[in-house]
């Protein structure tokens, strides 16, 4: 087993931060249901609601405009509806406009039905462009109902940030509705759904040290809902019936509280990516290849913690097995399924070459990595490319677009 194991895939789940496992702990031990008006279902409803306030501090939003659910996946299921409420009064949008990088769970539609979804196309770099937006625009007949637009803040697999802001703007001024996947933003790049001014905001919190299971949905108006599930217990204000989560919950919050506090590890977290990027050219030429590798959406502005990229030849499940041995956990920039890596449906949108996209790796970096981590993932690739050189074919490295 190797001295030091590095862990660098972010992305994926965010190792539990120690004030998230001690809130957790608190509400294990402090029982209750949060909907019991005793002192026990009081302390349990206190934890919740001090944790709805965490949540809602590192998003810019109202306590009150979070709503819990068991993780992204629900909450983009909550959001996808065509039936959106202002002020009580129903709007039915008859179209889903969304991108084609976006996460299976907004790919998976909601509520919406399949032909009622339009695909927004992406360039080179994985980014929507002015020209798509504008097709949209166009083609869009208001007469039908209001436009509805889902677009991912960072894209887990590239760390291409979209243009939300200017999009939902310009959604807003025709009398649609912007949900943004927030998911790979939220504790790496400063948010407030107030500024985006998105009507609906998903989260997730192991993916910002916080425990897996738990997640949310934040409004960006308390006047603008989706169509609830259906009904239940009535918890969550209506939205998700369901007794809730405490602990989970809270470590949530503590999590989010922490992350809203860390401002200042964008930077290094940005500093650690580059130098790993940095070096990705010198590793290839000592280990005799010739050639710089590829690092997919490096034309467009991305999140500090990512970095996807492919050295043409090696094979993503080689690279991954190899690393995995070598004490390094990175992932394939394609989706992973039981243990096999397909095509990157996102590299795909993307125009990548197929060869080229299943060379993918992802390094994705969080709250505790370090500049050992950022090393020894260095070292491993550079061992890993001295043995496959010989087995490495040259494959294209242009994108097919």
């Amino acid at each position: 087993m190797p001295a030091h194991r590095a862990y660098l895939d972010h992305n994926a789940t965010s190792p539990l931060r120690p004030a998230a496992r001690e809130a957790m702990l608190a509400a294990m031990d402090s029982g209750g249901n949060p909907s019991s008006v005793h002192a026990e279902g009081r302390g349990a409803k206190g934890m919740m609601e001090t944790a709805r306030a965490q949540v809602a501090a590192l998003v810019g939003a109202r306590p009150d405009n979070v709503i819990f659910t068991s993780g992204a996946t629900e909450a983009a299921h909550l959001a996808l509806t065509p039936s959106i409420h202002v002020d009580s009064t129903e709007h039915i949008a008859p179209l889903l406009y969304r991108s084609t990088t976006e996460h299976p769970c907004v790919e998976a539609m909601g509520r919406f039905p399949a032909h009622r979804v339009v695909p927004l196309a992406v360039d080179g770099t994985g980014t929507i462009t002015d020209k798509t937006l504008d097709a949209m625009f166009h083609e869009h007949d208001d007469a039908q109902g209001p436009l509805f637009v889902a677009v991912q803040m960072v894209n887990s697999e590239t760390g291409v940030i979209q243009p939300v802001a200017d999009i939902a703007r310009r959604v807003r001024l025709r009398g649609g509705f912007t949900l943004t996947d927030a998911v790979q933003a939220a504790g790496r790049i400063p948010l407030s759904i107030g500024e985006l001014g998105v009507d609906f905001m998903m989260l997730s919190a192991h993916k910002l040290g916080g425990p897996q299971g738990v997640g949310a949905l934040v409004l960006g108006a308390a006047n603008v809902t989706p169509l609830p599930f259906p009904q239940g217990g009535g918890q969550e204000r209506g939205f998700r019936s369901g007794t809730e989560n405490v602990p989970g919950i809270a470590g949530f919050g503590a999590a989010a509280a922490e992350a809203a506090q860390e401002a200042q590890n964008y930077a290094r977290i940005s500093t650690l990516r580059d130098s790993i990027e940095a070096r990705l050219a010198p590793i290839c030429e000592t280990a005799g290849l010739s050639g710089a590798p590829n690092i997919f959406g490096e034309g467009a502005q991305r999140v500090g913690n990512t970095s996807a990229f492919a050295v043409p030849g090696l094979r993503a499940e080689t690279a991954l097995i190899g690393m995995d041995l070598e004490g390094v956990a990175i992932s394939s920039g394609s989706a992973c399924s039981s243990g096999k890596v397909g095509r990157s449906q996102v590299l795909s949108a993307m125009g990548v070459d197929a060869d080229l996209a299943g060379c993918a790796l992802r390094v994705s970096l969080g709250w505790n990595s370090t500049a050992e981590d950022a090393d020894t993932f260095c070292a491993a690739l550079e061992r890993i490319l001295k043995r496959a050189v010989s087995a490495i074919q040259p494959v294209k490295t242009k994108s097919a677009a």
